[in-house]
């Protein structure tokens, strides 16, 4: 377990004020700043740390435990036989007569879900409860819980320059192309022909918020688009996209395919996977399917048309 710094001094503060009137405004002052907070929970040390680690824990200071290591909390137990986990914010509030074998830094919120996991033996939470005796019911520990599930599906991922320019590629070539295409149908076919690499890197701009355009690493020569009329009913769109050779994947490769007669547009993509190269389809309602091993590069257009020549024959 990880070392927790311990910086209380605005929560104590808080939870002072709290006490002297126990005004609602501030009780939900101290519980917003406490789900942010590390606390000092009493426990019973585990066994087999070594002595430096058990007196930094009687002392209440930051420690790393082993990954295997049981923690225990010592709970407080009220009149009526309820029991509640004590935390605190800093070992001053824990009179010298009441201190317990030993404290754990812990995230607050680690506190919570252990409460929550033992609804049925602890049924509430109490902050500093020689001192500020600040109690946590079940319903204000739900509120607790919800909140830090909220916050956790909004958090904002971080991701890197280079893993962002990779999901904006996945995003062009699976995603924002394939719908084009399908939405404008030829007019969107014909201004990919007679655009080509500034037409796609349009599409990969999208993908950036505006004051991040500038970080898009891609050009227009980064692609290469080539037109063929195959047959005199299909028509073939090869795009090859900027090169990705290291993750798996990644669309290296489109195929617009159009059926003149059934005024049809497919759209297949050349694929890096685990298993190796291969062929995928996107369908017109963004859906994505898997569909063979992909040949050798000479051999690629024979195989997307016969794939798009047999799927028309079958009747699709």
């Amino acid at each position: 377990m990880a070392e927790q710094k311990l910086d209380n001094a605005r929560l104590e503060t808080l939870a002072e004020e709290f006490a002297k009137d126990r005004q609602k405004e501030k009780y939900a002052e101290v519980m917003e700043a406490l789900e942010k907070s590390t606390v000092l929970m009493p426990v019973m040390p585990p066994q087999g740390l070594d002595e430096e680690t058990q007196r930094a824990m009687k002392a209440g200071k930051p420690v790393r435990l082993p990954k295997n290591a049981s923690i225990t909390p010592c709970l407080l137990r009220r009149e009526s036989g309820e029991q509640l986990l004590p935390v605190f914010t800093s070992g001053a509030q824990v009179p010298p007569e009441k201190k317990s074998p030993a404290m754990l830094a812990m995230p607050f919120q680690v506190c919570l879900s252990m409460v929550m996991a033992n609804s049925g033996q602890v049924s509430a939470m109490v902050l500093n409860p020689f001192t500020h005796n600040i109690a946590m019911p079940k319903e204000i520990l739900e509120v607790a819980r919800r909140r830090s599930e909220a916050m956790k599906q909004t958090q904002t991922v971080r991701v890197t320059e280079k893993q962002f320019a990779k999901m904006a590629h996945d995003r062009v070539a699976f995603r924002l192309l394939p719908q084009y295409l399908f939405g404008k149908r030829e007019e969107g076919l014909q201004r990919l022909q007679r655009e080509e690499g500034a037409f796609l890197l349009e599409l990969y701009r999208e993908c950036y918020p505006e004051e991040r355009r500038s970080a898009v690493a891609v050009t227009e020569e980064d692609f290469s688009v080539m037109t063929m009329n195959v047959t005199d009913d299909m028509q073939i769109t090869r795009v090859d996209m900027p090169e990705e050779k290291e993750k798996a994947g990644t669309c290296y490769r489109v195929y617009a395919v159009r059926l003149q007669e059934a005024q049809e547009l497919r759209y297949y993509t050349l694929e890096k996977t685990e298993q190796g190269n291969r062929i995928g389809r996107i369908l017109p309602d963004g859906g994505h399917e898997a569909i063979e091993p992909a040949p050798d590069n000479g051999a690629e257009i024979e195989a997307v048309m016969a794939l798009a020549a047999g799927r028309a024959h079958a009747g699709e």
